[in-house]
Order: C-alpha cells, then sequence, then structure tokens
C-alpha cells in the first residue's frame, strides 16, 4: 500500500495534478468566482501590504533622492553666490581705498590752494618713527627732488614740522610734537606771540604746550595760532592749532596752556614740502 502511494506522490504526478486544478479553477472562473474568491482573499492580504510597504519604500527613496538633488544644487549656487559676494567686498575694498585716497589727495589740493604763495612739493610718509622722546618720520622725496634741511613740512591744513635731515631720494621730518621743539607763534586775531612746545608727557594726549603769553592778553578756547613772523625756520602764517586751556601762570605775568594741533599725526599719509627757506 505504502509502495502504491509513494508511486503516486512522484514529481510528475504532482505537477499533472496541480495542472488539473489550476485549469479547474480557470474553467470555473468563467461561470463563477464562488471558488477564487477565497483565493483571492488569501492572495490580497499577503500581496497588499507587501505592495505597500514596497511602494512606501520607494516613495521614501525617491523623495531622498530628491533631496539631495535639491541639497547638491544649493551647494552648488552657494558656491557661486559666495564666489560672487568675494568679488564684490574685494571690488568694495578698493573702491573704499579709491575713495579714501581721493578724499585725502583733494585735501591735500585744497591745503596746497590755501597755501598758494609758497611752492611747494608734494611726498608720501614711507616710515614711521616714534618713542618717549621724538617723533619724526620719513618722506619718499631728497634732494634729488630738490628738498633741502630747514624745509617747512604741512598737512591737513596745518603745520607738521621741518626737514630735519635729507638723502638723494628720502628726507627725515622732525615733527613739531617732539619733546622740546620750539616754535614761535601768535594769536592770527592780534599777532601776539606765544612759543609752541612739544611735550613728551603730552604726547599720548595728542596735544602740545602753549607758553610766555602776556599776562593782559585775552587768550580764548579755539582761537587759531600760526607760525610767527619772528621764527627764525619757520614760514610766517601756517596754521599751528587751536588753544585750549590757557591759564595765568604763578608768576602772574604769562600765561601758558595747550594748543590742538590742526594736523592728526596718528594718521598721516602724504605731506605738502614747502621749498621755500625762510630767510
Amino acid at each position: 500500500m505504502r509502495k502504491n502511494i509513494s508511486s503516486l506522490m512522484t514529481s510528475k504526478n504532482i505537477l499533472i495534478a496541480l495542472t488539473v486544478l489550476c485549469c479547474f479553477f480557470i474553467g470555473t472562473s468563467f461561470f463563477t468566482d464562488t471558488l477564487t474568491k477565497p483565493l483571492k482573499k488569501c492572495v490580497s492580504m499577503v500581496v497588499v501590504p507587501v505592495q505597500k510597504g514596497m511602494n512606501n519604500i520607494g516613495f521614501w527613496v525617491y523623495d531622498k533622492y530628491q533631496t539631495l538633488q535639491e541639497i547638491s544644487v544649493v551647494l552648488d549656487e552657494n558656491k557661486k553666490l559666495q564666489s560672487q559676494v568675494d568679488d564684490l567686498t574685494e571690488e568694495n575694498n578698493q573702491l573704499k581705498q579709491d575713495s579714501y585716497e581721493l578724499n585725502r589727495l583733494r585735501d591735500l589740493y585744497e591745503l596746497d590752494q590755501q597755501y598758494a604763495g609758497y611752492s611747494k612739493v608734494g611726498a608720501r610718509v614711507i616710515e614711521v618713527t616714534t618713542d618717549n622722546w621724538h617723533s619724526s618720520f620719513k618722506i619718499d622725496k631728497g634732494t634729488d627732488d630738490g628738498l633741502k634741511v630747514n624745509m617747512n613740512v604741512i598737512a591737513s591744513g596745518g603745520l607738521v614740522g621741518i626737514i630735519s635731515e635729507t638723502g638723494s631720494n628720502y628726507s627725515i621730518v622732525k615733527t613739531i610734537t617732539e619733546n622740546n621743539s620750539n616754535v614761535s607763534g601768535m594769536l592770527i586775531d592780534t599777532n601776539e606771540t606765544c612759543i609752541v612746545q612739544g611735550d613728551v608727557e603730552l604726547m599720548d594726549t595728542g596735544m602740545i604746550r602753549v607758553s610766555h603769553f602776556k599776562s593782559d592778553v585775552v587768550v580764548r578756547n579755539g582761537d587759531k595760532v600760526v607760525t610767527s613772523n619772528i621764527s627764525d625756520r619757520y614760514l610766517q602764517g601756517i596754521l599751528i592749532g587751536y588753544i585750549k586751556d590757557v591759564k595765568l601762570d604763578s608768576n602772574n605775568l604769562t600765561q601758558s596752556g595747550y594748543i590742538v594741533p590742526a594736523v592728526n599725526f596718528n594718521n598721516l599719509q602724504e605731506v605738502l614740502v614747502i621749498t621755500q627757506l625762510k630767510e
């Protein structure tokens, strides 16, 4: 009996049986779906969740792919925009430098017109030397350009100092803020004379000393002081600065105080050298 069952359960017989069963279901499906409904229901219970899962996975993968594509596009655009920003920043900085230089040259031109009676040579500051005892700087013009020792130097509407040393292509300028420097000055309104002196103790404040006003002279804050006609090295009428806090000295004979220089010594880049020497 067992041999008969085994002989019937061969692959060939199983295939034939399944084929007959499929043909049966196919045939009956033309007439009624009573038999196929349970099969469809079973298949749908298995296949539909799988399809939904596959669809969800597909949508998720597609969404991530789209996101990566958008990120790649944004990164490329960001690189381009950053490059444009860098170019514009560099261009803006150059325009600022050009505008700043133009303003300085315009101020220098106005200064040249202000002292039109003197012949002048323009020069650039190429080196600054400052310590506790003196203040000086080097300019890029020298004897080859006709410059000599004791020529006056001006900038920003006022007196900077005087040339103390020259070379063929450079000069050293000693400023009026140098310790113990002396310039004979006078009030522009009354011609009352005074002495303007550099002081190491005032270098950090940006001011210089003024003294030897007579006790009866009226001196107000903001009064202009220019180089006087009795100065031995400085040409007459060059603005030195503005009076501040002049008071009567302890001897009751003279007055002393301070001057705020007309020149900003912390930002000197170009100067004018007056080529006429004081006789």
